[in-house]
């Protein structure tokens, strides 16, 4: 593996993230809390009226989403969702629904999901060289120390269905300005939860910080206790936004929407309980306002790799000195960095530390080749504070 110039040299404390090649011990700091404490939103398990024993009913709003898309609530929550109808596939940006199904990931469930392909071929990511620079060396993603809620706690796994099956991607917690200090904002890739211009939204997206919190293989998976798969438990998104260029032109291997890949997730707790950020004890600041001459020493990346040779079990990390890719003429740069990791990494946030040493995300995971040995993720600029903005004051007082 290429060396790695460490970017903290400050001592690390718990639930934080290092940015450096091999991360920070834990400590002896209690484990996750529990996420226990009154509050709920529109869209969460409390049960409604009518709801019964079978489970919550589809909350009203929801309910009446649906029904104006000519979709039975009741049939949904029972399996409807299922049905990937073009018609019925909604995908325009006001037309988000994502009901909560209760106990619909459970931990097998988890464990089927199967990660996007979102990927370029070495040859056609040569872009405009005036703007591109030369492809970086492989960097061999290291696997993150355990416990991640020590060491990682604001990155998680993003689990939602697709008319090809289960999915996941990885994600971050970020902090909410206005809501300081319970924020429930969660950064991923655009294509981790709309389809882009061949298809629509997700569904059943859901959030899960410091998946296999103690780094489990397959088979002590098969015994372990849901607290180790879900410390914090499981958060699902009440509302999502990404870009307009994402929906408009995103596609299998990101397309013309690769550099407008990104998202913003409200969530709330499948169970009720805190916000997401005091749950987990931490969340990151975004910089919308890096240039692109910055001289960064080194940008991180955090995942859970699920493609080939990665299972998707484990969270791991790859540092590396940034460099501009060009995928699509008249579109922004992208950043670019050698990394191993592989897909079901998609979304997870990228980090740099800012001139006072503070940690900050500055991008997520889009695209990367068909080998392996890179990753790129978006500029973030005045499109993607826009949405970081417009969530932020939509869902600051809840």
């Amino acid at each position: 593996m290429r060396s790695v110039r460490p970017l903290l040299t400050a001592a690390c404390a718990a639930a934080a993230l290092a940015l450096t090649a091999t991360g920070c011990g834990g400590g002896d700091s209690d484990g996750p809390g529990d996420g226990k404490a009154a509050g709920a939103s529109a869209t969460s398990s409390t049960p409604e009226p009518g709801g019964g024993a079978d489970g919550p009913a589809v909350p009203a709003d929801l309910a009446d989403a649906l029904k104006k898309h000519g979709v039975d609530p009741e049939k949904w929550k029972d399996g409807g969702w299922k049905d990937w109808d073009r018609k019925k596939w909604l995908g325009d940006a006001k037309d988000f629904v994502n009901p909560v199904i209760d106990g619909l990931w459970k931990p097998e469930r988890m464990r089927s999901a199967k990660s996007p392909v979102k990927t370029l071929a070495a040859q056609d990511a040569s872009g405009d060289q005036d703007v591109t620079d030369p492809e970086p060396s492989p960097v061999r993603a290291v696997a993150e120390k355990t416990p991640y809620h020590k060491n990682a706690a604001p990155v998680g796994k993003v689990f939602f269905d697709s008319p090809e099956g289960s999915m996941v991607c990885s994600a971050t917690v970020v902090k909410d300005p206005a809501n300081p200090g319970r924020s429930n904002l969660v950064w991923t890739a655009g294509h981790c939860v709309h389809a882009g211009g061949t298809g629509g939204w997700y569904r059943n997206i859901a959030f899960v910080p410091a998946y296999n919190d103690l780094g489990r293989s397959a088979a002590a998976l098969d015994n372990a206790k849901p607290g180790e798969i879900a410390p914090y438990g499981v958060y699902w998104a009440d509302w999502v936004s990404t870009s307009g260029e994402w929906i408009s032109g995103g596609g299998p291997t990101g397309g013309a929407g690769a550099a407008y890949d990104y998202a913003v997730m409200h969530v709330e707790p499948e169970k009720g309980g805190r916000s997401l950020e005091e749950t987990v004890g931490t969340a990151l600041d975004v910089d919308f306002d890096l240039p692109e001459a910055a001289n960064i020493d080194g940008m991180g990346a955090w995942g859970y790799p699920a493609a080939a040779p990665y299972d998707g079990l484990l969270m791991h990390k790859c540092v590396d000195k940034p460099g501009r890719l060009s995928v699509s003429p008249g579109t922004p740069t992208m950043w670019r960095i050698g990394c191993t990791m592989t897909g079901g990494s998609s979304g997870g946030g990228w980090f740099a530390t800012q001139p006072g040493g503070k940690l900050v995300l500055v991008s997520n995971t889009s695209i990367g080749p068909v080998t392996s040995g890179w990753l790129a993720g978006p500029r973030l600029g005045p499109g993607a504070e826009r949405i970081y903005t417009a969530m932020s004051d939509k869902f600051g007082a809840r």
